[in-house]
This record gives C-alpha cells, sequence and structure tokens, in this order.
C-alpha cells in the first residue's frame, strides 16, 4: 500500500473518530480539568461555600457579590506559593482574579464538604 493511501485511511479513521466522540459528548456536562489550578478551582465549585464574617463585611464594603466570587472559580488563578495545599484536614487556597475591572483576591479553606472563604481583598 503507498504511504498516500495509507496517509487517507489515517484521516478518514481520525475524522470519523472524532465525529463519534464530538456525538456522544454533546449533551453531557464533561470537563477536563488537567492542571493543577484547573483541578482545585473545580473541586472548590463542587462544595457549598460559605463566607466568613470578614468576608461578608469586606464584600459589602466593595460591593462585591457572590456572582463575583463564582465568576473568579471558573477563571481565577491558584497561588500555590502563598497557598497551604498540604494542610490537613483542610487546605488552603489563595485564588485571584479579575471581575468588571477589579482585581479581587480570596483566601478560601477547603474541606470535605464546605468551602469557606475566609478573607477577601480588592486590589488596585
Amino acid at each position: 500500500m503507498k504511504l498516500l493511501k495509507r496517509i487517507g485511511f489515517y484521516l478518514i479513521g481520525v475524522s470519523l473518530g472524532s465525529i463519534i466522540v464530538l456525538f456522544i459528548w454533546k449533551g453531557k456536562d464533561v470537563s477536563f480539568p488537567y492542571g493543577p489550578d484547573a483541578r482545585t478551582l473545580s473541586s472548590i465549585r463542587k462544595k457549598q461555600i460559605v463566607y466568613s464574617e470578614s468576608a461578608k463585611a469586606t464584600m459589602i464594603q466593595f460591593q462585591i457579590d457572590s456572582t463575583a466570587i463564582n465568576a473568579i472559580l471558573l477563571t481565577g488563578d491558584v497561588d500555590f506559593g502563598k497557598s497551604k495545599a498540604r494542610l490537613k484536614p483542610c487546605a488552603e487556597y489563595y485564588i485571584s482574579g479579575i471581575y468588571n475591572e477589579k482585581k479581587i483576591d480570596f483566601y478560601i479553606k477547603r474541606c470535605d464538604s464546605i468551602a469557606t472563604i475566609k478573607t477577601v481583598w480588592l486590589k488596585d
């Protein structure tokens, strides 16, 4: 079999396989969080989120709502240098992100079933 014919068969097979996979996963809520940031944020989003009193006060003072926090949990960055990821029983993470042109940072404590936002900062 000639090389060009082999490449043609290969491309046809890859194309058909890709289309089949697309149709199988199209209706499902599938995500592939590969990086450590994405895995951490994904695990936090799956838990019940609770706000500490100081976090609530800061959010009221700077007019930050839970929508902003949820948006940052989707697109934010985890600073592992400022986090305590190996702390037992609950890991603590420093997360930062931008929402409506505001740079918002917060410190969150992730336990088994609850994630508690301990502190919120608004940076310039």
